[in-house]
């Protein structure tokens, strides 16, 4: 089961830097602030207690910028059940203190020590266990699980008072730890891959050394094709772990060729497993070969992520797979590459409370962000020290490619359009890209569009509802269409009396197209038909205006404009304070 992010919370904006810090090495934590007190945040709240608790309750880590005994008053009356707590930690406001108050068996201690790491302290643990014997039974370090963790207590009492135990297997932490290590005691640590569980007397830790390695044997079909060839290799999988008697608990990922980056069937024996899968290239892959068998390329690949030994190798009709074990803990973040993914994104007109939850969750966990260096400006508190990749903004397919390329190399790409990315944006760009480019090498990439607030959404929104009935949108832009084709729709749409929101009305090059339109338009309709002219939605500069359509000049308007031109229903409402509301009616 993948584990939930942590939330970083923070009551003003002092404590913000070394929140970031702090996020910057947690991947996917978001930045909860206090409404009316902190700026730039990822999540806004109001209510201080209602929030915590919520998180809690939810199993969400919480690190608390905040003094300690804020969040021990706030969590207090959910404690019940220190097996369900997530970490919670309280670290100062300049950094000088990391410590850690709750879920101890959740790995609050690990956690406490990273984020202490990387503020160049001391976590301040005050463990018992792990002040004696500098080990916490309960909260093994990354690469080991610990099974049945409810034995793990008692056992520790029993060496707090006086105890010994006898240690099997390898494992470095406990090896070099201060435990009292009698090898001819009947209590038992044992470090191992078999499929067996702690009791009492015996802790059995699973280290995370098992690498599945998996090639196929035929491409896919089709949607059914690929529901059994899914079916067949977890089945395959699943008997060879059950042969060999290994844990799931020890599986560290699935492994394979990005040649083989595509099959669907390889993310399903992953999530399957729980596990993430890794990709290697051709020229990553060893070259092996043995005495008695041949040395395929599944083989060569989990000896590649393991630099272990070979347990055994299968095949199915369609598969082939391979298991070795590593002599320690493999660190998945740094074997192979991940799936790459691109992730297209609108960020709304700009402003942080403008954009979705799930947008800002990419933009937090992106490694590189790809865009017109405007809208990269737009996020730059979600870019620092990451990688951007800058274009002018009429080179579109240039981009895509570029983002595609990238993400085949194993990185979480972000595809950054204002407003909506499946309006005028990117999105398109990046399809159209996908399909006429073709490069194999894509085909692996999870791509996923993230909805944004478009622009002629946020103009409507300011001055009423002229989008309230049926409503189009046309762009003014004659660069990657013809004039003629633009003509037609706006007198089209016209006739079929549709709001129009008019996009790229006017540039620097193109200044009698906004014209040309309104000429059209008052073929069709009044002179005084409401129209909205909305310039730098959601950031500095903003302004709304309700002016009619004969007013409608280019003088009014440039790319940072959206125009919304009303129907024939429009209506324009007075305000006391000399503005106006524009709606059009949801009835003829």
């Amino acid at each position: 089961m993948a584990k939930i992010p942590p939330a970083v919370v923070v009551l003003n904006n002092s404590s913000i830097p070394v929140a970031r810090k702090i996020i910057s090495i947690l991947p996917g934590a978001q930045l909860y602030g206090l409404a009316g007190r902190t700026d730039n945040v990822d999540v806004v709240f109001t209510e201080f207690g209602t929030t915590l608790r919520e998180l809690f309750a939810n199993g969400t880590p919480i690190i608390g910028i905040c003094a300690t005994g804020i969040l021990i008053r706030t969590l207090a009356p959910l404690l019940a059940n220190k097996r369900q707590e997530p970490p919670v930690l309280a670290v100062a406001e300049d950094g000088s203190a990391v410590v850690p108050l709750l879920g101890g068996l959740s790995g609050v201690n690990n956690l406490a020590r990273q984020i202490a790491d990387e503020l160049g302290i001391k976590a301040a643990i005050t463990t018992t266990g792990e002040i004696r014997f500098g080990v916490a039974l309960e909260d093994p370090p990354n690469g080991y699980i610990l099974s049945q963790p409810e034995y793990a207590k008692n056992f520790m009492s029993d060496l707090l008072a006086g105890g010994t135990v006898k240690l099997e297997g390898n494992a470095p932490w406990l090896k070099n730890s201060s435990l009292p290590i009698d090898p001819a005691d009947e209590r038992l640590i044992e470090i191992t891959e078999k499929n067996i569980s702690s009791t009492n007397n015996h802790l059995v830790y699973h280290p995370v050394t098992v690498a599945i390695g998996i090639t196929t044997l035929s491409t896919k079909q089709g949607k059914d094709e690929n529901l059994e060839r899914s079916k067949e290799a977890i089945a395959l999988v699943e008997k060879m772990l059950g042969d060999a008697e290994l844990s799931l608990s020890s599986v560290a990922g699935v492994f394979a060729s990005t040649d083989d980056a595509a099959e669907p069937a390889l993310q399903t024996i992953a999530d399957s497993l729980g596990v993430p899968i890794r990709f290697f290239t051709p020229s990553e892959i060893k070259t092996l070969i043995f005495q008695s068998d041949t040395a395929n390329t599944a083989v060569m690949i989990a000896l590649t992520a393991s630099g272990g030994n070979l347990v055994m190798q299968q095949q199915s009709s369609n598969f082939i797979c391979a298991i070795a074990i590593a002599p320690l803990p493999i660190d998945i973040n740094s074997t192979g590459k991940p799936r790459g993914k691109l992730a297209i994104i609108g960020t709304g007109p700009g402003t942080s409370d403008w954009m979705s939850p799930e947008v800002k969750d990419i933009l937090s966990n992106a490694t590189d962000f790809v865009g017109y260096s405007t809208y990269l400006n737009l996020i730059n508190s979600f870019v620092q020290g990451k990688q951007r990749h800058e274009s002018d903004n009429r080179e579109e397919l240039a981009r895509a490619s570029m983002a595609l390329d990238l993400a085949a190399e194993g990185r979480f790409v972000a595809v950054v359009s204002s407003g909506d990315p499946g309006i005028y944006a990117m999105a398109a760009a990046v399809f159209e890209a996908f399909e006429k480019e073709a490069k194999p090498e894509w085909q692996g990439i999870e791509i996923k569009v993230s909805p944004g607030i478009s622009a002629m959404q946020a103009a409507a929104a300011r001055i009423g509802a002229p989008l309230g009935h049926d409503f189009c949108t046309i762009s003014l832009s004659d660069i990657l269409k013809p004039w003629s084709i633009i003509e037609q729709r706006i007198t089209v749409a016209a006739q079929g009396d549709f709001a129009i929101a008019f996009y790229n009305p006017v540039s620097k090059e193109r200044t009698w197209q906004l014209s040309e339109a309104r000429n059209i338009l008052l073929r069709y309709r009044a002179a005084e038909t409401p129209v909205v002219v909305a310039r730098n939605l959601g950031r500095k500069g903003e302004s709304v205006q309700v002016i009619t359509l004969n007013d409608l000049s280019p003088e009014l308007a440039d790319m940072r404009t959206v125009i919304i031109v009303g129907s024939s229903k429009t209506r324009t409402i007075q305000k006391n304070d000399g503005n106006a509301w524009v709606y059009t009616p949801r009835s003829y």
